[in-house]
């Protein structure tokens, strides 16, 4: 079990802590010092190489924390912090999965096509989903991390 809540947790920071670096450093670090064509570029490339991770992550998660449920005896006998991990968990990977196979996809084919203007609008549109995706992430880690110690 050691193992397993080892290699879940440390999915969980390669996911979250990828969308804080991007959000927080990358992020504003591109928009002052790259033109937009460029920025786009850059996106696009950081972004094929993240989500490799974070196809990773999400299976190392889905499977250490359906591991875990399972040698604890199932849904019934975890704490509400787990179900709330699961059900945001689950949005996350959802919201992810949007990101991966629409506005991404839409960059990919922008960056192809030089429609620099489309490229960025796709980048935006894919920061605000990480926005997004990065808050639920951090509220998971805060309810992983300390909800078996509230009581509900």
């Amino acid at each position: 079990m050691s193992l397993m809540i080892a290699l879940h947790t440390l999915a969980a920071v390669i996911w979250v802590g990828g969308m804080f670096f991007a959000y927080t450093a990358l992020r504003p670090a591109a928009a002052k010092t790259l033109e937009p064509s460029q920025r786009a570029l850059l996106w696009c490339r950081a972004l094929s190489l993240f989500f490799r991770w974070v196809w990773g992550s999400i299976v190392v998660l889905l499977v250490t924390g359906y591991g875990l449920i399972g040698a604890l005896g199932g849904m019934a006998n975890v704490g509400w912090h787990v179900h709330a991990m699961q059900a945001l968990g689950l949005l996350m990977m959802l919201l992810f999965l949007h990101i991966y196979f629409a506005p991404y996809r839409r960059l990919k084919l922008a960056i192809e096509a030089e429609d620099t203007p489309e490229a960025s609008r796709r980048v935006g549109q894919i920061r605000m989903f990480v926005a997004i995706n990065l808050i639920l992430g951090l509220i998971v880690v805060i309810i992983g991390s300390g909800g078996r110690y509230i009581a509900i």
